[in-house]
């Protein structure tokens, strides 16, 4: 019987010079060069390319990635494992070569894509030579398929692409879009002519694509296959939100912690007070359960597919949310007036919370295919009474006894003083 829960003392070296390297190398460029990372500018690439090139060296570049793709192949538990240390710093995920939106669809065009497609896109994006992102939700229909208009026409060897998209996220800062249309998943150059980005939101971009062509091989997969593909893409993509809430969690229960013995309140330190020490206990029981759902399902993935971890990985979305949202509220009170403004990172993590349990699907929908998932595996009972209806199951099991009982008085005597003591207890 396998059953363990320690890390290979090969890779947890790696996760402690990961450790060090982000709080050394990784914080101090965040604080001080904030978006270098992701900048194309060659002083800011002056900066983070050599961090970059320290990650590849250690052979923990685009983690998530099989080696065949060019990545190490090392699974979704061991990614797990790096993003519980990548998700405290802002640029980490992006040095590391794991950074969302492009891992969800570098994993899509890792699956459905030609050799060719692959060559132009996969391989650039893994190098972050260009940078994608994802247009899947619509103004009048939000995350579900069934509501979508946007649609793509063929004309001869070109497809004309009309529609409206909403919260394309980094839309503006990406090479090209992958647009789910109603008959399909296109990747779009974002400097098409057609493509229109409005000027708000900002940082997830509402995007209106105007007659725009594309050449006919800028179809991912196949024709009318968008909602399968859109599915191996959002399963990866939730797990690696899951991943990365779990490095948040920790950063703000590790801040709440700390304050909670620097700091003085009616005449001794707060942690002393009962309300934060059951703050800080709540805190650490949601935070493990939620650890170990998520390195749960990192191992189901990697031992099968996202399809027969779907379950798993939808009780990890909004499980992530509620645990972000609950902990680090809790965090803000303890820190006090500091936690409200902005000189710490915990009122931007708690302004995270509504987004992480909207993002990829609303959380209800998500409690949704849990539930329905989960009833697939049971039967309703026969008869008025459930399975567990204690009397139905004492008269089945006293048949199984009924020689006993009908030779030994004794033992009569004692069932019955039993079955009468049950009945006076209802």
């Amino acid at each position: 019987m396998a059953w363990d829960f320690s890390t290979e003392p090969e890779f947890q070296e790696q996760l402690d010079w990961v450790d060090d390297f982000c709080r050394t190398e990784i914080e101090p460029l965040d604080l001080v060069f904030p978006g270098a990372a992701w900048s194309r500018n060659p002083k800011a690439k002056a900066l983070a390319d050599p961090l970059k090139q320290q990650v590849k060296d250690r052979g923990l570049w685009a983690l998530f990635l099989d080696e065949e793709l060019g990545g190490p192949g090392l699974g979704q538990l061991k990614l797990a494992l790096l993003n519980e240390i990548l998700g405290r710093y802002g640029s980490a995920p992006i040095i590391f070569g794991t950074a969302a939106p492009d891992t969800g669809n570098m994993e899509m065009l890792a699956a459905y894509g030609t050799e060719q497609q692959k060559k132009r896109w996969l391989v650039p994006l893994m190098n972050q030579e260009m940078f994608s992102a994802y247009s899947m939700t619509e103004p009048q229909g939000g995350s579900d398929p069934n509501l979508f208009k946007t649609h793509a026409l063929r004309d001869g060897e070109e497809w004309v692409i009309n529609g409206e998209k909403w919260f394309t996220s980094a839309g503006r800062r990406a090479d090209i879009l992958f647009v789910m249309c109603t008959n399909g998943m296109f990747v779009v150059p974002r400097e098409t002519p057609g493509v229109e980005i409005m000027d708000y939101p900002s940082l997830h971009n509402h995007v209106r694509y105007n007659d725009v062509r594309v050449p006919h091989d800028h179809l991912l997969g196949p024709e009318d296959g968008a909602k399968v593909l859109a599915q191996r893409r959002l399963g990866g993509g939730r797990i690696h939100h899951a991943m990365r809430t779990v490095a948040q969690v920790k950063r703000a229960f590790d801040m709440m912690c700390e304050r909670a013995l620097s700091r003085e309140s009616h005449g001794k330190v707060i942690a002393d007070h009962q309300m934060v020490q059951e703050a800080i206990a709540d805190s650490y029981a949601e935070i493990n359960m939620l650890r170990l759902l998520v390195l749960w399902t990192a191992w189901t993935i990697d031992n099968s597919n996202t399809q027969e971890a779907r379950t798993q990985i939808a009780a990890c979305k909004y499980t992530c949310a509620k645990v972000l949202r609950e902990v680090t509220y809790r965090a803000l009170h303890i820190m006090g007036s500091l936690g409200t403004t902005n000189l710490t990172p915990l009122q931007a993590m708690w302004a995270t919370a509504p987004t992480m349990a909207i993002a990829d699907g609303v959380d209800e929908v998500h409690k949704v295919t849990v539930a329905r998932n989960i009833l697939k595996g049971y039967e309703p009972h026969d008869g008025l009474w459930p399975t567990e209806y204690i009397p139905a199951k004492r008269e089945q099991a006293k048949k199984k006894y009924a020689d006993l009982l009908a030779a030994d008085p004794d033992y009569a005597a004692w069932s019955e003083r039993a079955e009468r003591a049950m009945m006076r207890g209802h």
